[in-house]
């Protein structure tokens, strides 16, 4: 580059000591280092008036909808693996019949989903505690109504 084209001014032709050389060295150097940006590195309080913060991983849900993930979760790899074992066995074998591998492997699984069913109908209704003071009225109807055919016909029965 041209000495008339340079973006820096030019120096005087002074010669510097080496002690004012060293201190020009050390202003250049801080001057180049000096941030730029400021992060408060102070904790965060683990309590108090700090919002919470969404982790990484799965977001957050209430306890029922987490086991029915895990069950989603673990149902779909059980599924894969048995439809992997049957498929390899009957690519192994040449000869494996179809319907024979989908009874064999299927019928663990259907013994498991009833099983589920009869549990879940199994469980007993909660107690319904109520506490009240002074004077109450009170009323519970339940109401059951059915709605079936083409053109529905609803009935209910209190």
């Amino acid at each position: 580059m041209h000495p008339e084209t340079s973006p820096r001014p030019a120096l005087p032709d002074a010669v510097m000591s080496d002690d004012e050389a060293a201190a020009e060295a050390r202003r250049i150097i801080a001057d180049a280092y000096q941030p730029t940006a400021y992060r408060d590195t102070t904790p965060v309080p683990a309590h108090g008036h700090t919002p919470p913060v969404t982790q990484p991983g799965r977001p957050p849900m209430s306890q029922s909808a987490t086991d029915a993930s895990v069950l989603m979760l673990t149902s779909g790899a059980t599924t894969a693996m048995v439809g992997g074992t049957a498929a390899v066995l009957m690519y192994v074998s040449q000869y494996a019949d179809p319907l024979v591998c989908g009874l064999v492997f299927g019928a663990p699984t259907a013994l498991v989903l009833a099983l589920a069913r009869l549990a879940k109908r199994a469980r007993p209704a909660p107690d319904i505690h109520q506490h009240y003071e002074g004077p109450v009225y009170q009323e519970q109807h339940h109401t059951h109504t059915t709605t079936r055919g083409v053109w529905a016909k609803t009935n209910t029965h209190q």
